[in-house]
């Protein structure tokens, strides 16, 4: 068995990674979930014991009993931001902005809020345009640097522009829910992590949306030890592989943070050869980015557009807890490299015989190593 493919010699030798085609599978419709589940952790969690293949079935509330005292449970605890804005052009056309980096920046707070956007609209903005919000408040399109992106001024002091969000904007569910755009109150409170804290996500990162208060409660009770970093997810994560060989996409940068507690925490648990558990791919890829190339992780801040396929040689995280995602993504290609590319797809071929529900609202999969 070759360890990074998790395939057999004759089987890896006509499966190749770097293909596009090799990460596309076939969801039926009805998979993808619409609704989160009625409580959090009543989700399914599929285990995969990535070394020998096993499979097995759970719920997401067993998780205390799958985890092992000394285990370290690692946290995203970025919180998603209402950035999605809904507006018409003055001239009538409708237009849908998600305001990148919408954090506040960290000098000139009482300049005027300035932000690039992905932009949806029936035509291509200018400079100049004015968008006007349902409550008649305007904005301007200072420029159109690329096609789908504007810069745009927002009437208010950059120390307001989260408040300004708060109240104008939805929170920016995925295309693929049938509610995306509808500004569901309840989305407020479910495409958000029950630990989330510092405001800086254009998207949840959807592993943790399964955890409740009462569930991380027993995990500590279970001798687990939690530590919280933050990696605040960006449009890039989500950016189609557009090249059929996946070695030439470019991930756009994303900011994380590791405090000094996470980063002691890791490296004490590594130091100890205990298991290191990452939720979700947004921690592996933090976690990763600050690691030295002794294998240990550096705290502070930094940015990332690390880019993890098969072949990478992980220096912390092994582990992980991770949602089921899209074909042929950048999210795919990453759970791949960490489980083994022949193991991940037959677990997903099973997720899918035995209906589990996939993506940002669906089950969830524990791999351990």
């Amino acid at each position: 068995m070759n360890e990074r493919t998790g395939l057999g010699a004759e089987a890896a030798e006509f499966f190749d990674l770097h293909r596009l085609s090799t990460y596309q599978y076939h969801l039926p419709r009805d998979l993808i979930a619409q609704e989160p589940s009625l409580v959090r952790d009543d989700s399914r969690l599929l285990v995969l014991h990535s070394r020998t293949g096993e499979i097995l079935h759970h719920r997401f509330s067993d998780l205390p009993l799958l985890l092992s005292p000394n285990d370290l449970l690692v946290l995203n605890e970025t919180k998603v931001i209402p950035a999605l804005l809904v507006g018409r052009k003055i001239t009538g056309g409708r237009v849908e902005m998600l305001v990148l980096d919408p954090a506040i920046a960290a000098e000139g707070k009482l300049q005027t809020a300035v932000r690039t956007c992905m932009v949806k609209a029936s035509k291509r903005l200018r400079r100049g345009d004015i968008i006007r919000l349902d409550d008649c408040t305007e904005l301007l399109v200072e420029e159109t640097p690329a096609p789908g992106r504007a810069r745009v001024r927002f009437p208010v002091q950059e120390v307001r522009l989260l408040d300004f969000l708060d109240a104008h904007g939805q929170m920016p569910l995925p295309p693929y829910l049938k509610a995306h755009g509808l500004g569901r109150a309840q989305d407020r409170t479910r495409y958000q992590t029950v630990y989330s804290h510092i405001p800086g996500s254009v998207a949840a990162p959807t592993a943790g949306l399964h955890f409740t208060p009462d569930l991380l409660k027993k995990i500590e009770a279970r001798g687990v030890e939690t530590t919280r970093i933050t990696l605040h997810v960006g449009p890039g994560t989500f950016t189609p592989v557009r090249h059929e060989d996946i070695r030439l996409h470019k991930m756009e940068s994303e900011t994380y943070d590791i405090p000094e507690p996470a980063m002691e925490a890791v490296n004490r648990a590594r130091g100890a050869h205990r298991r290191i558990v990452a939720v979700g791919t947004t921690t592996v890829r933090a976690l990763e980015s600050a690691a030295t190339r002794g294998g240990e992780v550096r705290a502070g801040a930094g940015a990332t557009d690390l880019f993890i396929i098969p072949g990478y040689s992980f220096k912390i995280i092994h582990n992980m807890i991770t949602n089921f995602h899209l074909p042929g993504s950048t999210l795919l290609m990453l759970v791949c490299a960490l489980g083994g590319t022949g193991q991940i797809l037959t677990a997903y071929r099973a997720a899918i015989n035995q209906k589990y529900l996939f993506y940002s609202y669906g089950d969830a999969c524990l791999i351990f190593d």
